[in-house]
Parts: C-alpha cells; sequence; structure tokens
C-alpha cells in the first residue's frame, strides 16, 4: 500500500474538525505517552494542545537528547542552476516569472565547491529548478562527481527522479533526499501547480519512497507552511514520515519545516503560520517521530532558530544563498528563490551552537566533527 492510500482517508475538512474535538485531557494523556497513536499525533496539533507548549517543550528536550545528544548538524545549500518548467504560484523559479537565469558549467561548479569547502562545510545539498531537459541526470550526476572531491556528504533537492535514476545519483555520491511535498491538499496542490510536471501530485508523494527503495541514507521530507491549512499539512507530514520509517527502517528521516517567505510573483493567498504555531507543530513533530531530525532554514529569524535547537532543531543552515552559484559570484547573475531572514556565517553559526551547550557537526554518518 502506498502512502497515497492513507492520505486518502482524510479531507482538510475532517481534520479541522476532529481537532476541534480534542480536550485538554487528550493532549495531557498523549504528552505522557512513550509511543504515540496517530490520533495522539493530532492532539498535539490541535488548537487544545496551544495551552501545553511548555509540558511539550520539556519532553521534546528530553527525546532530542536522548536521540541526538548535543550535536547539531551544519550544512550550506549549493544552487546549480534555476531553470524550470513548473508554473508553481508561490515559487521565484516560476517558469512564467522574468527572472535572470543561470546554470553553472561544471568548471563554475568546482569553483563553487572550492568557496564553500574554504568555508568549512563538509556537508551540501545541491538545487536546481525543476527542468529535465535543460538539467538532465546526466547533469546532476557530472556535478555530483565534481563535489565529491570536496565534500564527504552530498544531499539532493532537485525534480523527483524515477527509482533507477535515483541509484545513479547514488552511486555518483549522493546520500540524501530532500523533496517536499509542499501540501498534502490535493485541491490546492493543483490550484497552486496549474502547469508542468510538478502538477503530478501522486508522482512527488511516492518519490520519497523511490529515494528510500533506490538505497538513500537520508530523505528529508516536509510541507511548506503557509500553502494551505496548517493542522492537515502538519499532520499529514508526520502520517508519511511515520509510514516512510515503517515500510524503510533502514533509512535515516528527517523533518523540514519551510514556511513562506517573500519571493518574486503576485501569489499572496497563503495562510500566516505564527511562531506559536510553528513551535507547537515542530514540537508534535518530536513527541511523535523522536529518532526523526528537524530542520530548520534560514527562512526563519536567528534569534527564532536559536530557540528551537534545544527543543529538536537538530539540522541548521548557515552561510546560505539562494542565488545560482552565490558563493562565488561577486554581482546578482541570478535571482534568488526566496529572501532569507538569517544570513550569518558558518563560523558564526557554530559559536551560537556552542554557547547554547551544543556540538555543531559539519558532517552526518560519521559524527566527525
Amino acid at each position: 500500500m502506498s502512502f497515497s492510500k492513507i492520505v486518502e482517508r482524510y479531507t482538510p475538512e475532517v481534520i479541522a474538525e476532529m481537532s476541534a474535538q480534542v480536550t485538554a485531557e487528550q493532549v495531557l494523556e498523549a504528552i505522557g505517552k512513550e509511543t504515540l497513536s496517530e490520533y495522539d499525533f493530532l492532539a498535539l496539533l490541535s488548537p487544545a494542545a496551544a495551552d501545553y507548549l511548555e509540558p511539550m517543550a520539556e519532553r521534546a528536550r528530553k527525546l532530542t537528547l536522548q536521540h541526538f545528544g548535543r550535536s547539531v548538524l551544519l550544512y550550506t545549500p549549493m544552487y546549480i542552476a534555476n531553470h524550470c518548467a513548473n508554473k508553481c504560484v508561490y515559487c521565484s523559479f516560476n517558469t512564467a516569472n522574468d527572472i535572470a537565469r543561470m546554470q553553472l558549467t561544471m568548471e563554475e561548479i568546482e569553483a563553487e565547491a572550492k568557496a564553500i569547502r574554504a568555508e568549512g562545510f563538509k556537508h551540501i545539498l545541491i538545487l536546481t529548478g525543476e527542468d529535465r531537459h535543460k538539467t538532465p541526470v546526466s547533469y546532476i550526476v557530472d556535478a555530483v562527481k565534481v563535489l565529491k572531491k570536496y565534500f564527504e556528504c552530498i544531499s539532493v533537492e532537485i525534480y523527483p527522479l524515477l527509482e533507477e535514476e535515483y541509484r545513479q545519483v547514488i552511486e555518483a555520491g549522493v546520500s540524501g533526499l530532500t523533496i517536499y511535498q509542499e501540501t498534502y491538499d490535493k485541491e490546492r496542490y493543483l490550484s497552486l501547480h496549474p502547469k508542468g510536471p510538478k502538477r503530478n501530485y501522486e508522482n512527488r508523494l511516492n518519490t520519497p519512497e523511490y529515494g528510500a527503495r533506490a538505497g538513500m541514507n537520508f530523505v528529508s521530507i516536509g510541507a511548506l507552511l503557509g500553502l494551505s491549512e496548517g493542522v492537515f499539512d502538519a499532520f499529514m507530514t508526520g502520517l508519511h514520515g511515520d509510514y516512510l520509517q515503517r515500510h524503510y527502517p533502514s533509512v535515516e528521516y528527517g523533518l523540514s519545516l519551510p514556511r513562506m517567505r517573500p519571493h518574486i510573483g503576485a501569489f499572496q493567498d497563503f495562510t500566516p503560520i505564527g511562531d506559536r504555531f510553528f513551535v507547537q507543530i515542530l514540537l508534535a513533530y518530536k513527541l511523535f517521530l523522536p529518532s526523526m531530525s528537524i530542520n530548520i532554514s534560514t527562512r526563519e529569524l536567528p534569534s527564532f532558530r536559536e530557540h528551537l535547537i534545544p527543543i529538536g532543531a537538530n539540522n541548521i543552515s548557515a552561510g546560505v544563498s539562494t542565488q545560482v552559484g552565490g558563493h562565488t559570484t561577486t554581482e546578482a547573475s541570478s535571482d534568488p528563490q526566496f529572501e532569507i531572514a538569517d544570513g550569518r556565517s558558518l563560523e558564526e553559526m557554530k559559536r551560537v551552537i556552542k554557547n547554547l551547550g551544543y556540538q555543531p557537526i559539519l558532517k552526518n554518518w560519521s559524527g566527525d566533527f
């Protein structure tokens, strides 16, 4: 059974009604459990749980220390192309947007790699827009072979691949996959993706499984918070993570909480996700799926990111540019995917993490400091 069968059981309206009926007693019972059911998880996402963030946070702190100790992985994204065949209304890379497009050559990728490694990074996430013709799998494979000379851990956030194609990039040196469903509300998803291959909701939903079956060491999923009703997307993200963990237990998993940021384009029809509810989602994830890492990007403000580390945020980006070639380009040769909120360097983030009493690590899998 694929995860799509689980998604079909619920609608945003049903989840909203169920969460509205949760009582304070059910929330407290869920906080005290060692293993949570999906209904316990929903209770922690409910309006009733908003009054119990402190006990949720205390439980999350203990679970984070139990499963991850005081380690915080630092990585940086590397944009190598921004060509895109999709018309996602919420993204600057939207094919209809008049932006500066750019794609790095292998020589430029190597220069970018040298610059990022000189900053101290050992783990990178490479990104492209979603265009199979301009950035085919062969281009990704060639790029990874160049990057493997400089980085111990390479993850990809690109267009969905077939299982066999994931095997190709894994053989080249990729160990991690990041793929966001954006929203699990299918009706909303189709309205947000009016044109392009990304409009295929089911294919994107199944893609994390393709990566897991192909042999990825690590798979990260998430919803872009603000695109649809928050409780529904958070609930389905958690269920998706649980499904993957049960069906492909040899893989490590992570949950990301990207939140809408200013971007190029006219789309403003999003649901604001406040800081308190954002924290509630993170805590619910940690209590429901304690062995999964939680990634917080530079979409969030510096002080806010710092407060999230003790309660579960253990994958943190630093030294970020969302421009193609942003680590070596001195002028704006391409437009950014979105505006970042935390521009601190790797060294600055290492100091922050140490001051919080945690240990920054620069390479996943081996724990090499």
